[in-house]
């Protein structure tokens, strides 16, 4: 009988049965995402309900220390709970657990010591470094609306300047500088969340560099005449082609010699008046002697 009742996970207390509390509660907290867990009950056979409540400082001086049931965790089966949503001070908390079975009731379970949000552990987030075409591009993971994160680039040369460039957008590609042929560029970031005033450690840095993008010099004047020429040629073709046009569709018509004009109108005119008075004054002189004669 002594056996049996030890495989009991419960004990009776006047008369109702009291499930064995969780135990070992703890907070793992990383970049602002709070996971509360606790060693599971293990009753054979059965499923276990978990609740999990929180109290902040602001329950414990102005609410007569009233609990909240947590958002996402009340109830829930597996022996942990997110309880990020919960917690939005940076003020210490009061978090408890209880297990439940049917009609069953566990204690509750209290994390010792009261956990604070600024002890998260910050982590540098996620890094992408690419260069389109000359463009030295990053991309960096999204940690949440309360992260920032401030980005280190140099041009990896002796005695070169570090730069630093505050970001706020998150999973957008952003550009950090227009890089020079042949050059390499590192970056490294840390994250920085306003709310509790902590940075993170920076990131290992990344390098990438520009290689062949740089046009040999017989190249580039090959270009050069190349482009010369089409201003030249490209220009003449048209004109050429425009008179061509202008020939088949428009053709000049030569005139006869015996057709043209080689004086004004108003000359040949002149020219004809002066050839009737002459005419005119050949006929008198030739009638004169025959006047005479009659």
């Amino acid at each position: 009988m002594w056996f049996f009742y030890t495989l009991i996970p419960c004990l009776l207390v006047d008369g109702v049965a009291i499930l064995p509390a969780p135990q070992n509660l703890s907070v793992q907290s990383t970049n602002m995402k709070h996971l509360l867990t606790w060693s599971p009950v293990m009753v054979p056979g059965e499923i276990i309900y978990y609740f999990v409540e929180y109290q902040g400082e602001y329950e414990s001086l102005y609410m007569s220390h009233v609990w909240i049931p947590s958002s996402w965790c009340s109830p829930t089966k597996g022996p942990e709970c997110d309880i990020t949503d919960d917690i939005t001070a940076t003020v210490p908390y009061n978090l408890r657990v209880r297990a439940t079975q049917g009609s069953e009731t566990s204690a509750w379970s209290t994390l010792k010591p009261p956990f604070n949000r600024n002890s998260t552990i910050l982590t540098p987030p996620g890094m992408d470094v690419t260069k389109d075409g000359f463009h030295l591009v990053i991309k960096l993971e999204d940690l949440g609306s309360q992260f920032e994160f401030l980005v280190a680039y140099w041009r990896r040369e002796p005695g070169a300047k570090e730069h630093v460039k505050v970001v706020r957008s998150r999973g957008i590609p952003v550009h950090l500088e227009t890089m020079e042929p042949g050059a390499a560029y590192c970056v490294k970031v840390q994250t920085f969340v306003k709310a509790i005033g902590r940075h993170s450690p920076f990131s290992q840095p990344e390098c990438v560099k520009v290689q062949g993008e740089t046009l040999p010099l017989a190249l580039a004047l090959f270009g050069f005449v190349g482009f010369m020429l089409i201003l030249v040629v490209v220009p003449l073709s048209i004109w050429k082609m425009g008179r061509l046009l202008r020939h088949s569709c428009c053709p000049v018509v030569v005139l006869p010699d015996t057709l043209k004009i080689t004086n004004s109108p108003q000359k040949l005119i002149s020219c004809r008046r002066e050839e009737v008075e002459a005419c005119a004054t050949a006929m008198l002189s030739s009638e004169e002697p025959f006047r005479t004669w009659i």
